[in-house]
């Protein structure tokens, strides 16, 4: 076990016997720690259900590729810890190393002297740390979950804030309506910072709308303030300063364009600066692991049927399942092929919600058990579910078993495999990939 490792594992025996939402615990910590969340570079902070990591991908590369150093925080990581927080450096960030993660978990372990807390509040204490003994010219925040109460939220004055796509997810810390969550989503609204409110339904529109006002911020609402289509295979952006012709995206999908466009809203509110070039370098080279990701080698790649293409995706609720069915749809339109998909996920999940929007286009479902914080779905009911909705399904006890026992079925052309329904799936697949996030 790695020195973090085990100082992560004394971390989560800190955790609350119960849990009430408030900032308490992460503000006392961070002033014990002498208050580094006041010595951070500007913030651009960034809720909502989905898309919140790949905005922050095409932020941080925009801003690299017009010279920025950008230190950048996410969660959850994949296969190691260090994931979550990115250190700004010239010619591009990297990954937190060992050396000064281990000091700064050690720090915060230290001052929060065996009090109750979070692992996200003491491990979003410990980023704080480093962001603030590090220079840089930004700093790209996500939230953990929700906003209001998130222990990113402790921060007084980010430069922007971005409230992506949202959902129902989380249900039971944020609400059962889309208009309660986007009540808590909004919390990270601050008066003095531009709000940019991504593609939304309608009632979450007016819902985050009526919260920024409330809060005196101006919001830049996607569809009204700022536009995005595809035309003749570019992406053009327009607002009020103009229209910009851009190549589409690295990342795969539509729903990218959308998560494109609020980053280039926020860049134009507050880093007016950042010329086009660097908006077009940063749409090609933005780059998230595990959000419909192609595996192009590696042991799962080789244990898939003859030909198949293979894609990975964390998506784990209703409206991650309908862009990836949306984008396989899109796939199929321009290069068919049988689709099967490999589904696992956490009782925590709506997996029903997911499979639906597949009907009519998976030709089967593989289902697969999940490990995880939470308890798996039982493999057999997923596949009772795939049928109910009258897509054949079968069983299997992995990943591995699954593409084997894909192997054996007759397709008319070599499959698209698509492999979704957790990040704690994607992040076992990468790991018996072979695959490295850096």
């Amino acid at each position: 076990m790695d020195q973090h490792d085990a100082i992560l594992s004394r971390l989560l025996t800190l955790h609350p016997k119960k849990i009430d939402l408030s900032l308490g615990r992460t503000e006392r910590l961070l002033a014990a720690l002498g208050r580094p969340e006041l010595r951070l570079p500007p913030i651009i902070h960034v809720a909502g259900t989905n898309g919140k990591g790949s905005t922050l991908a095409f932020l941080r590369a925009m801003l690299e590729a017009a010279g920025k150093r950008v230190h950048v925080y996410t969660s959850p990581h994949l296969l190691r810890f260090n994931e979550r927080i990115r250190l700004g450096a010239d010619g591009g960030g990297k990954l937190v190393d060992d050396e000064r993660l281990n000091a700064a978990l050690e720090r915060c372990e230290q001052a929060n002297a065996g009090q109750p807390i979070t692992f996200f509040e003491i491990t979003t204490a410990a980023a704080f740390l480093l962001f603030a003994d590090a220079p840089a010219d930004w700093l790209l925040l996500e939230t953990g979950l929700g906003g209001r109460y998130d222990a990113t939220n402790v921060i007084s004055q980010p430069k922007c804030a971005i409230i992506t796509s949202i959902s129902l997810d989380h249900l039971e810390f944020l609400g059962d309506t889309v208009e309660k969550i986007a009540h808590e989503k909004a919390g990270i609204l601050k008066k003095g910072a531009p709000g940019v409110i991504g593609f939304q339904s309608e009632p979450v529109a007016r819902a985050l709308e009526r919260e920024a006002r409330r809060v005196g911020v101006t919001p830049i609402v996607a569809g009204r303030d700022f536009h995005i289509c595809n035309e003749n295979g570019r992406l053009v952006y327009e607002d009020e300063r103009g229209l910009l012709d851009l190549p589409l995206p690295r990342l795969a999908g539509r729903h990218q364009h959308e998560n494109a466009a609020g980053a280039i809203a926020a860049l134009r509110a507050v880093a007016p600066e950042i010329p086009p070039a660097a908006i077009e370098a940063g749409l090609t080279r933005a780059e998230w692991p595990a959000r419909l990701q192609r595996l192009i080698r590696g042991r799962i790649v080789e244990l898939a049927p003859p030909g198949a293409e293979v894609w990975l995706d964390g998506g784990h609720n209703e409206d991650g399942g309908r862009v990836l069915a949306e984008a396989m749809a899109e796939f199929h339109d321009k290069a068919p092929r049988p689709l099967a998909l490999i589904c696992g996920a956490q009782t925590t999940k709506d997996i029903r919600a997911l499979l639906k929007h597949f009907v009519g286009l998976a030709r089967e479902v593989v289902a697969v058990p999940v490990e995880g914080e939470h308890k798996s779905w039982p493999p057999e009911d997923v596949v009772n579910l795939a049928r109910a909705e009258g897509m054949p399904g079968a069983a299997a006890g992995g990943v591995e078993e699954a593409l084997a026992l894909l192997s054996t079925r007759r397709f008319d052309a070599p499959p698209r495999v698509l492999i979704a329904g957790s990040l704690y799936l994607a992040a076992s697949v990468l790991a018996a990939n072979g695959s490295v996030v850096e």
